[in-house]
């Protein structure tokens, strides 16, 4: 196995072209190159390695690629010295502007029909790990299977089925609308995405008229009587800070206030994180995955958030929720937009 090794030294990066080998149980490792200090070179000197390397390389092309282009654009941002955030670490938020740098510069500048093509892939990972956040039990290959060759999976209830495949209308409806109606974020398009996503799976329409129990959660849900009210404070609080709060924090804190507000009997993670994304498209961010094998780490950062007034936004409830979703978005992103 070939790749590149970056090693710091002080505030420096130096990068080898590394193989590593297991034998005997012991894995060995060597570096075959220097390919020097500066990461917008490396693809270049990579032409010269000896040719007993060739087939290795041409193996881990992938890898070695993503590498390179999420360091080129890591360097790029930290050369424009951004300014703090109180709600994101400095880390984060060089990954969540290296992601949109490359949005902007690299996936927006595709044909229609590529770009259409990525999101594709995009949207099978998004809607299984959603969908599987909330119980669906249709695999990642079962998800491919569905939304690419329309094979629906013998062993599954057509509800999972449903689930998906509103998910990708839904995801696909609203990217396409960006550019065409700026829609307002109110009640009637809130409830019109849940509606959509529910379709064919639950036939209760518009917020919820009697309590429910949030199961897994150390929070109480708004009292039925109180959810339009309180969806009235949420909207509120995002027009008051759409302009004041970094785009990647608005979508994050709006999504967490949304859940806990609960406001539909079913459905209300899959909404949460449709309009969570529809927010970063809306201010130019790529869209963002929750991977379901972090599901107890995503509800733990969600619970300290909890603390927090639906009214107020204070950092130091939000901050670990909001570094979680960045790093969440920057390991995904270079799988699936690169």
């Amino acid at each position: 196995m070939v790749y590149i090794y970056k090693k710091i030294v002080g505030k420096k990066a130096y990068y080898y072209l590394r193989a590593s080998v297991k034998r005997k149980n012991k894995l060995i490792t060597k570096d075959i190159m220097y390919l020097g200090d500066d990461i917008n070179t490396v693809k270049d000197k990579l032409k010269k390695i000896p040719s007993k390397y060739y087939n290795d390389i041409k193996k881990a092309y992938r890898t070695i690629n993503r590498f390179i282009e999420t360091n080129i654009y890591l360097e790029k941002i930290k050369g424009l010295k951004l300014k703090k955030d109180s709600y994101l670490s400095k880390e984060a938020l060089e990954y969540i502007e290296s992601c949109k740098l490359h949005w902007d510069n690299q996936f927006y500048k595709l044909d229609e029909l590529t770009k259409k093509e990525i999101l594709k892939n995009f949207i099978i990972e998004f809607a299984f790990n959603t969908a599987s956040l909330e119980g669906n039990t249709i695999t990642l290959k079962q998800a491919q299977d569905l939304l690419i060759e329309n094979i629906t999976p013998k062993d599954k209830s057509l509800r999972e089925v449903y689930d998906l495949q509103n998910t990708e209308k839904v995801f696909f409806r609203l990217f396409d609308e960006l550019n065409k109606v700026n829609k307002d974020i109110n009640h009637e398009f809130i409830c019109e995405i849940h509606d959509s996503l529910m379709n064919n799976i639950d036939v209760r329409k518009g917020y919820r008229t009697i309590d429910v129990r949030v199961f897994r959660a150390n929070f109480e849900s708004t009292p039925a009587p109180y959810v339009k009210a309180d969806m009235e404070l949420l909207l509120k609080w995002y027009k008051e800070n759409e302009h004041k709060l970094h785009p990647f924090a608005l979508a994050i804190i709006f999504h967490h206030k949304f859940e806990k507000i609960h406001p539909f009997m079913d459905g209300n993670g899959r909404t949460g994180r449709m309009l969570l994304n529809l927010i970063l498209l809306k201010k130019g961010n790529p869209p963002l995955i929750i991977k379901k094998k972090n599901r107890i780490m995503y509800l733990n950062k969600l619970n300290k958030a909890d603390k927090c007034k639906l009214t107020t936004s204070t950092a130091a409830y939000y901050s670990d929720l909001i570094d979680f979703c960045a790093f969440e978005m920057y390991n995904s992103y270079w799988n699936l937009f690169l």
